[in-house]
């Protein structure tokens, strides 16, 4: 870990492809960075409007701006010149996005030159471990790129977590009364909260509609929180009007109500006080492995269904054999399994074994646990980098 007496700064370099999974990982990774190993971070972000539903705070019309202690750029183009003093003594490029030239042109100015990453996409594909801290040579300056993975393993960079998430979200769960005042804040009432609540995050293809209809027949109420906007024609149909934040309709044993888009500690609450969680892309599903609950993955789509080899590559490993559990989650996201599987039939299964289904969530908890952090593995291997060049 760096030393608190090398005063050390980083820039992160954010595009926005996913609305809410690029700026979502790169604000935790960002805010970790500062709070816990006093980094002095600017994040250079695309989109300040994706930026802003996950972090109200944040201004749109500002070039510059500080939140939470990070300094924030609006990154509007290509364009501009960077001197040495402008450059991070960490550069992160998100996802393999391109840097300014001019900041790379600066970058090799440097002396000592700056420890440049590619933090690349989370995947649980056996490729990933003899990718990950591969040097990549500027072809022209002098100037060395590693490439960095986040991952399942203890040969990747394992998964972003705060030093103080698990003990607060074991206080939050062994404390009934406030997590009933939490939902309460969204008008869950008593009756809902007495349900079997599910959290539901997903892309605009998943197959909702067709859950909804199963979950309105189910032997027990069953209350599902959706934040505005998602699932946006499903949930229009069944409220049956405007599926804004607030709105909410019950029909046979299924409420849905729609939730605001809500600042990352609070989404954190929202899968904390859930029984089972449906996450999408990479911010969330990450979220949901440290919540503690069963969760269901939407995978974020890539041309010729490249997505769903991700999939079962996690699959393969998080799953512990449990075949409703695959199945489920393979049709949820059309990946080969038939399409005229019956829906209420794979939800019957995948509700039986929930308690099963939870117990491997807790072991593959424990498993996570033991890789350590993003953050830290990330700063370990960035002074590894600055004490080779010194």
């Amino acid at each position: 870990m760096l030393a608190t007496t090398n005063p050390t700064t980083l820039a992160i370099f954010c595009k926005v492809v996913d609305n809410y999974g690029d700026i979502g990982i790169c604000w935790r990774l960002a805010r970790q960075l500062q709070h816990e190993h006093g980094v002095a971070v600017t994040m250079w972000v695309d989109n300040l409007r994706s930026f802003q539903r996950i972090c109200p705070v944040v201004e749109l019309d500002a070039d510059a701006q500080r939140v939470a202690g990070v300094d924030v750029r609006h990154w509007r183009d290509q364009e501009g010149a960077f001197a040495v003093a402008d450059v991070a003594d960490i550069v992160i490029e998100f996802f393999g996005c391109d840097i300014p030239p001019g900041y790379i042109a600066a970058m090799a100015q440097c002396e000592p030159r700056p420890v440049w990453l590619n933090l690349e996409g989370l995947s649980a594909e056996e490729w990933v471990e003899g990718c990950h801290t591969l040097p990549s040579p500027h072809p022209r300056l002098p100037l060395l790129k590693h490439f960095f993975f986040p991952g399942f393993t203890a040969n990747t960079g394992g998964l972003l977590r705060e030093a103080a998430l698990d003990e607060q979200r074991r206080q939050f769960q062994q404390d009934p009364a406030a997590m009933a005042a939490f939902l309460a804040s969204f008008g869950v009432t008593a009756a809902e909260m007495a349900s079997t609540r599910i959290s539901l995050f997903c892309y605009p293809h998943a197959p909702v509609a067709e859950m909804f209809a199963i979950w309105q027949g189910s032997a027990s109420a069953i209350t599902c929180l959706v934040p505005e906007g998602v699932a946006a024609d499903a949930v229009r149909d069944f409220i049956g009007g405007a599926a804004d934040a607030g709105a909410a309709r019950t029909r046979g044993s299924l409420t849905v109500r729609v939730l605001p888009f809500v600042p990352q500690p609070d989404y954190d609450k929202l899968l904390w006080a859930c029984d089972l969680n449906f996450v999408r892309g990479e911010d969330s599903i990450v979220r949901a492995q440290w919540a503690g609950r069963p969760f269901v993955w939407h995978i974020y789509p890539q041309d010729e269904d490249l997505h769903h080899k991700k999939l079962r590559a996690f699959l393969g490993r998080y799953s512990g054999g449990i075949v409703s559990l695959d199945t489920f989650s393979l049709r949820w996201n059309d990946a080969g399994v038939d399409a005229g599987a019956d829906w209420p039939a794979l939800w019957r299964a995948f509700e039986a074994d929930l308690p099963a289904i939870a117990r491997r969530t807790d072991a593959w908890h424990a498993e996570m646990l033991g890789h350590g952090d993003l953050a830290a593995n990330l700063l370990d291997f960035a002074q590894s980098m600055r004490q080779l060049a010194d």
